[in-house]
């Protein structure tokens, strides 16, 4: 599992209450990952959960069970920081997303993605916690057939959409300095949280 080492291990419980006989490793980092993927063992899947770390094709096709990204961010929001760029936009609805990893980041086909309204004034710490709840929630409802079934997950008929953005994308858009309008200052503060760069 490519996430924290204190996710994995309430993640991998979703899953060992399907199948108490998996084998389940945390790779918090890419350095892990390596390794992990370095010897493949048959019957291996590769779960991302809300991580940044971006995946080389070849371990992509290390793994024999597939792979899959627990995107915190509807498919219209795709790349990092989805929440930054939702709130900067007003988006009235925002979400999370689980596809199918593939070489180019937030690309594969979907096989879950579930909405919810954006509350009103909402800050990013707020919108950030609502997307992880929801992405437990369909981690909870997708574990039984990710730890007992090693076929592929379902493709839903649902497409990416929106641009994707990169992490130089959020740090400028929260950069802000003398010359940025005090109305667009104020969407980026609340969107940016402690992302926020202030130039003197």
């Amino acid at each position: 599992m490519l996430t924290g080492d204190a996710e994995a291990k309430a993640l991998g419980r979703f899953l060992t209450s399907e199948n108490p006989d998996l084998e389940i490793s945390a790779a918090p980092s890419r350095d892990k990952l390596d390794a992990a993927c370095s010897t493949p063992q048959p019957g291996t899947r590769l779960i991302s959960f809300c991580s940044s770390v971006i995946v080389p094709e070849t371990h992509l096709e290390a793994v024999d069970c597939g792979s899959y990204n627990f995107h915190p961010g509807p498919p219209s929001y795709p790349g990092r920081y989805p929440s930054v760029f939702a709130l900067y936009e007003d988006a009235k609805n925002f979400g999370v997303t689980v596809h199918h990893m593939a070489a180019r980041v937030d690309e594969g086909p979907i096989v879950a993605a579930e909405w919810f309204p954006v509350p009103e004034n909402c800050d990013l710490e707020t919108l950030d916690t609502l997307s992880f709840k929801a992405l437990v929630s369909l981690f909870g409802r997708l574990a039984k057939p990710l730890a007992t079934d090693s076929s592929p997950l379902k493709v839903k008929g649902i497409g990416w959409s929106g641009t994707k953005r990169a992490k130089v994308d959020c740090d400028v858009l929260c950069t802000i300095d003398a010359t940025t309008p005090r109305e667009d200052a104020e969407k980026r503060i609340r969107a940016c949280g402690p992302h926020l760069n202030w130039v003197t």
